[in-house]
């Protein structure tokens, strides 16, 4: 883990600490499973921000003030967000057009999450296809 990650999960309560390591691991799972060797782990904006060469950035959070969520942050600017909720629908809970939002004591929908961050972690080859090739 990076340094700076690693002491950023030192400042997060325990329960979130779990949730969040989860999260990340799913991002190493799925980098590998797509062939991407180049995956970026560090610090973007206080927040764990994980990037590949063929992609765009995908961020994690848990704030005090929403201290009964965490949130998964996708660059604002590409069609990740609109792509999730053509593909998803409710299955997830958005904010605008940057963010998932779990609750911290919800089941993570893990092969849904994992396929968006598959499509977060190629958009760069992908973002000229109808649903990125979904």
């Amino acid at each position: 883990m990076d340094e700076q990650v690693q002491q950023k999960f030192t400042t997060y309560p325990s329960q979130v600490v779990v949730v969040l390591n989860e999260v990340r691991e799913i991002i190493f799972r799925v980098a590998k499973q797509d062939g991407i060797t180049e995956l970026e782990e560090t610090l973007k904006w206080g927040e764990p921000s994980y990037i590949s060469k063929i992609g765009t950035t995908i961020r994690f959070d848990h704030k005090p003030k929403s201290a009964e969520q965490f949130c998964i942050y996708f660059n604002c600017k590409t069609k990740l967000i609109e792509t999730f909720k053509e593909l998803y629908g409710d299955t997830f809970s958005y904010e605008g057009n940057r963010a998932l939002v779990f609750k911290l004591n919800q089941t993570v929908p893990v092969k849904e999450l994992a396929h968006c961050i598959s499509l977060a972690l190629r958009y760069k080859k992908i973002k000229h296809l109808p649903l990125l090739g979904a």
